[in-house]
């Protein structure tokens, strides 16, 4: 059994003003996610001016998106309460396939709503997507939140809050599948051309996949338990859409 390594959430402090860990992996998941796409534009037509307004239209869409995701998702009745929450993104709650979804939404105002602009730009940017979800991983373990279910295996941890009972570090499972090995995987995939939509459909599919895994050790939402069939979660349901997504876009014929 490890354990748990008690970092305080908060990086440093100027005055009454706070910065978390949390924050700045965010803040170093959008630095990786832009330099990466730097990296793979160089020569092509994804120019530094165009990489830095893509990002803008992906961190308002998971900020505005994953807030939204969530209070859906997972807690629609307290919008009958207070329907301002929905828009509260300073509070803590967070989904990452409402955020995704803010993403897709945001990137279809920046490409006026063209279909086949919007998956060509989502094929370019894929491959840096798993940067970004990493650091939000290590984040979670940071937080010692979104931990996993009770376990006996020898690298378990006991999270504080959890119980004294070890558990799977689910989130560090996530960081290393979503996104170091769902990175390495999806940048060795688009290093040749690939038709229009598969770059996208094999991450919808990579990550639709590793999520559903990983969430069969990863401890259920204590507001929801299990929500189908006795075993299924809603991180589990949420990606089956993107699964069968993901199969669409790496099955179907495009005109070359």
């Amino acid at each position: 059994m490890l354990t748990y390594p008690e970092i305080n959430p908060i990086a440093f402090s100027i005055g009454p003003f706070a910065v978390r860990w949390y924050g700045v992996c965010y803040l170093l998941g959008f630095l990786g996610c832009y330099g990466l796409s730097v990296l793979r534009g160089r020569g092509t037509e994804w120019t530094s001016q165009k990489l830095i307004d893509v990002l803008f239209y992906v961190v308002v869409g998971i900020i505005f998106g994953g807030r939204i995701g969530y209070i859906l998702f997972y807690h629609p009745t307290s919008i009958l309460h207070n329907p301002l929450t929905l828009i509260a993104f300073w509070e803590p709650g967070r989904s990452f396939h409402g955020g995704m979804l803010g993403v897709f939404i945001a990137l279809l105002f920046y490409v006026k709503f063209n279909f086949k602009e919007f998956v060509k730009l989502t094929d370019f940017i894929a491959p840096c997507v798993p940067i970004g979800i990493g650091f939000g991983r290590l984040g979670n373990f940071i937080n010692a939140e979104l931990y996993g279910r009770v376990t006996n295996l020898p690298w378990g941890m006991v999270f504080p809050g959890a119980g004294e009972l070890p558990r799977h570090p689910s989130q560090l499972y996530e960081m290393l599948l979503e996104g170091v090995v769902l990175c390495l995987v999806l940048v060795w995939y688009a290093r040749k051309p690939r038709p229009l939509g598969r770059v996208s459909g094999l991450f919808l599919l990579g990550y639709g996949l590793v999520r559903t895994l990983v969430e069969f050790v990863r401890a259920p939402d204590a507001s929801h338990g299990f929500v189908a069939l006795n075993f299924l979660t809603m991180g589990q349901i949420l990606s089956i859409p993107m699964i069968l997504l993901g199969c669409y876009f790496l099955l179907r014929k495009v005109e070359q």
